[in-house]
């Protein structure tokens, strides 16, 4: 096999703040070989020459390093190099492909807790969750090694005399991923396992606030793939903001953008890409709602409703932002909630920390925002239950925060804020609950907490939820990668990891052959 050496892989330069190189707790990042003499050069073959960019630290405020972005020729050069290595990645058999894949899944294994220590130091959620995330990639390796020996075709019967008709399926070429900062490991994860064991080059822009994850990943995979004699622009990174994503949703050469954001930026995307008739991979806000029935286990729904609320301190797309209680039960779930909450406070800390059950958010700007929020309900004449504050310590930290009394078609209740607010709304019936849950321009994530196996049906039927997830007696977030992950509406229709999202990654080719000595036409058509 030949051996290629990319130089396509614009992995920055990384100055590392001096107090994380001196500090034997912050070890892994040795490990990860972030600290190097080198200085994050990496023998030439990592590159960047944009303008320099901070990490900082949510847990204190500080910086952890000095990054140099990609320029957009850079970005360019990039997609080109990921193109030339596509003719050798593809000619390899599907089950090949996922030989590899299943070997960069062992080596995330051996990186494991580093891999999640970074998550949790650069992105700010606990370490349990960063664990978590990057397990999320090793099984999406396992899901796709099973995948690379199964992708489908169909062999249909033909009308016509010695005719073959058949479906097949092939892959685009090189795929844009452009990924958010509060998934920094998974989401990449999910669409690169399963677009390469299709046959894919990948070409990634990660979040410009978490570049030292974004390195750390793609220096893995770039290693397992040399180590095959696969050149290491199959799986290519470049790092920076809009103006390097918009090099790959630009060009005509990636005929496939899978983009996490926000909806704003989420519906730019599908326009530029759809001008040129490219396709685009949407996951974007969530307005997420658990419904509490009358008859629901309320031990079990509390525990389910602070985990969706609270969790990655309320910055998951799928985090719950309304609770729907049924006016029989809201008074007392409202209270043992409270009490819950309390008992979050207690666990407050650096991400790092065992025992820490809540983190900060992840920069000033989401700060701001949930302030800006806040103020916002004050003056919808909102009643603050819990919370609403920023935390006096350093570091990024805001109390998580109960809100009720506002109307459901209140413009702050409508629109997504990434933070930890939930607002408490009130039904008298399932009927009303679901139009409650539905009466959003977003369609993720939703669950019901029922003993009632007719409100089940209903809720997971045509008259319930309208969303992409439909849970019942689980929160909203904690999806399983076997399952397809994605929303409806304004949450942009796309859907990643398990089930059938490969063929988001490839084309369908209708293919008839004709092995007789006649030619015949479809629908009995005479052309004589």
């Amino acid at each position: 096999m030949l051996h290629l050496l990319s130089k396509s892989i614009y992995i920055p330069r990384i100055t590392m703040a001096r107090y994380l190189v001196t500090d034997p707790r912050y070890g892994f990042l040795k490990e990860l070989g972030l600290i190097s003499e080198n200085s994050g050069l990496f023998d030439g073959r990592w590159g960047g020459s944009g303008k320099v960019i901070e990490s900082i630290s949510p847990a204190n405020g500080k910086v952890i390093a000095k990054v140099r972005e990609a320029t957009p020729q850079e970005a360019s050069n990039a997609v080109t190099e990921t193109r030339k290595a596509w003719p050798q990645w593809v000619s390899l058999p599907a089950p090949t492909r996922g030989e590899i894949v299943r070997q960069i899944g062992v080596e995330l294994r051996k990186y494991l807790e580093p891999l999640g220590r970074l998550v949790s130091l650069e992105m700010g959620k606990i370490l349990p969750e960063s664990i978590g995330e990057v397990q999320e990639f090793i099984d999406i390796c396992d899901y796709a090694v099973g995948l690379s020996r199964m992708l489908p075709g169909n062999v249909f019967p033909s009308e016509r005399k010695d005719h073959m008709l058949l479906e097949k399926w092939n892959p685009l070429g090189v795929v844009g991923i452009i990924s958010a900062f509060n998934f920094p490991v998974a989401v990449y994860g999910w669409n690169t396992a399963i677009a390469m064991v299709c046959g894919n080059t990948i070409v990634w822009k990660g979040s410009p606030s978490t570049p030292l994850v974004s390195i750390a990943i793609t220096k893995i995979i770039a290693n397992v793939l040399e180590r095959n004699g696969i050149p290491g622009s199959v799986a290519s990174m470049v790092t920076g903001g809009s103006e390097i994503g918009q090099v790959l949703v630009n060009d005509p050469r990636v005929p496939l953008v899978s983009f996490t954001g926000s909806t704003t930026v989420g519906k730019q995307v599908a326009l530029k890409v759809q001008e040129r008739f490219g396709r685009s991979l949407l996951e974007l806000g969530g307005n997420n709602a658990l419904i509490i029935a009358q008859d629901a286990d309320l031990e079990m729904a509390i525990r389910a409703a602070v985990f969706s609320c609270v969790g990655t301190t309320g910055q998951r797309c799928t985090t719950t932002r309304r609770l729907i209680l049924h006016s029989k039960i809201q008074k007392e779930f409202k209270e043992r909630l409270i009490i819950a909450y309390k008992s979050i406070l207690e666990r407050i800390g650096d991400p790092l920390d065992d025992g820490t059950l809540y983190g900060p958010l992840h920069s000033q700007q989401a700060v701001n925002e949930y302030m800006t929020a806040i103020q916002e309900v004050k003056n919808s004449g909102g009643k603050i239950e819990f919370g609403g504050k920023k935390l006096d310590r350093p570091g990024f930290y805001v109390e998580p925060t109960i809100v009720s009394g506002l109307s459901p078609k209140a413009k702050i209740i409508q629109k997504e804020t990434f933070a930890p607010i939930v607002y408490i709304l009130e039904a008298n019936s399932l009927e009303e609950a679901i139009a409650l849950n539905n009466d959003v321009e977003q369609g993720l994530s939703s669950s019901l907490f029922t003993k009632n196996i007719g409100n089940i049906f209903q809720w997971i039927g045509p008259h319930g939820s309208d969303c992409g997830i439909v849970n019942v007696n689980i929160g909203t977030s904690g999806a399983e990668i076997g399952g397809a992950f994605g929303g409806e509406k304004a949450t942009g229709g796309g859907r990643e990891s398990g089930s059938d999202a490969w063929k988001h990654y490839m084309r369908r080719a209708t293919i008839t052959i004709n092995y007789g000595n006649e030619l015949p036409l479809a629908q009995g058509i005479k052309f004589e």
